[in-house]
């Protein structure tokens, strides 16, 4: 399924759509699809200034993992990769990077829309969210 080298990852480092599109993209893929997860200004009403992330990557990883095994066994053809960063994140800098390729676009938007979601829900990765006025946990993923 989802062997395809270096196409789950939690990294400390910034991370590259191309090279996450690059895991999947080959001559059989009709459709690529990338969802970037970036650090936004605002969050329920207050202002951002950083996120923080912290996960049991062995942990992460397996589950990043599984949910690219779903999408390769539920669309027939697609390929996943997912990278997820942890650490201190800034304004604008992406927290994760999903890209799916499948012969047709339909399959390639379905899987990646799967993805997220299963990773927002199941993936043991934890996300701080600090405020110009405090900091708070948040919840499962970004």
């Amino acid at each position: 399924m989802s062997a395809h080298p270096g196409a789950i990852a939690v990294l400390d480092a910034p991370l590259d759509p191309r090279a996450v599109e690059a895991c999947v993209t080959d001559d059989g893929a009709g459709g690529v699809v990338t969802f970037q997860g970036q650090v936004r200004r605002q969050s329920r009403g207050k202002q951002v200034v950083r996120l923080e992330y912290e996960a049991y990557r062995p942990m992460a990883e397996r589950v990043l993992r599984r949910i690219a095994d779903e999408v390769e066994a539920r669309w027939p053809g697609a390929r996943c990769a997912i990278h997820h960063r942890v650490g201190v994140l800034g304004l604008g800098e992406l927290a994760v990077v999903i890209a799916v390729a499948a012969p047709h676009r339909a399959e390639a938007f379905e899987g990646c829309r799967h993805a997220i979601e299963a990773l927002k829900a199941d993936v043991p990765i934890w996300k701080r969210e600090v405020f110009e006025d405090g900091a708070e946990w948040v919840g499962l993923g970004p």
